[in-house]
């Protein structure tokens, strides 16, 4: 049987060239492929174009590879918690395209799935439409946002069998399985191998079909981006 296993993330990662499109999974700091960012930042690939929710942090996910200058392209819904994608973008030093949250999870589905493009009325109106062919369906102006087709997909996982059929754990599953199949080579990072079998059908999340290579992480720090507390007393009757 099909055995998707590779031996580390470098192993995983060592053929994306330079110029490279990557789809990479997670939300926030939640369920980001860290050890094959890490890879990557090993090899030194760079000019990259990464379609993500967010930039992760100045030292930690795709902020390390902001840093490192490996980034040329920025496709994204969310960089107000990294001050170098900041300082990157506010110099011309990166290019950035700013998308809708829900609109960049449809355009990567839209792509695992064979759909070119769709028509949205979310951003219509604003300069999220500039360029952008437009169209008034029962009423409303739309834009069209065509679906995204990566290189390579990079994403994270709790659980998988060998064949690559993969689970994921409450947040994580926010970007992941739509990042997972718009990618023409998925690598997954997983945090628990299993048998064959082991893996309820009907709680996989992403059909091994989609998946490519499949590595064994360990040692997942898991950050909080942001740590809020409360101030004050807490109020009683729950």
């Amino acid at each position: 049987m099909i055995d998707k296993r590779v031996s580390s993330a470098l192993e995983a990662v060592k053929d994306i060239p330079d110029g490279a499109h990557l789809a990479v999974g997670g939300f926030g700091l939640c369920g980001i492929p860290e050890h094959l960012i890490s890879a990557l930042a090993q090899i030194g690939v760079k000019d990259l174009t990464c379609y993500s929710n967010n930039a992760g942090v100045d030292d930690f996910g795709l902020g390390i590879l902001l840093k490192n200058r490996q980034i040329r392209k920025m496709v994204s819904s969310y960089v107000g918690e990294n001050a170098e994608f900041e300082r990157q973008f506010l110099s011309g030093e990166l290019e950035v395209e700013l998308v809708p949250q829900g609109t960049l999870a449809e355009r990567m589905r839209a792509g695992g799935a064979g759909i070119p493009a769709f028509y949205t009325p979310t951003g219509a109106g604003t300069t999220v439409a500039e360029g952008k062919e437009t169209r008034l369906i029962r009423g409303r102006e739309c834009i069209l946002e065509a679906g995204i087709v990566a290189d390579f997909a990079l994403v994270k996982a709790w659980k998988a069998d060998r064949l690559g059929n993969l689970v994921f754990r409450r947040t994580a599953r926010n970007f992941n399985p739509m990042a997972a199949t718009c990618g023409l080579v998925c690598i997954a990072e997983v945090e628990e191998i299993v048998e064959v079998g082991a893996l309820d059908s009907d709680a996989i999340h992403t059909p091994g079909i989609f998946v490519h290579r499949l590595v064994l992480g360990t040692g997942y720090e898991k950050r909080i981006e942001k740590r809020v507390t409360r101030q004050g007393p807490i109020p009683s009757g729950g």
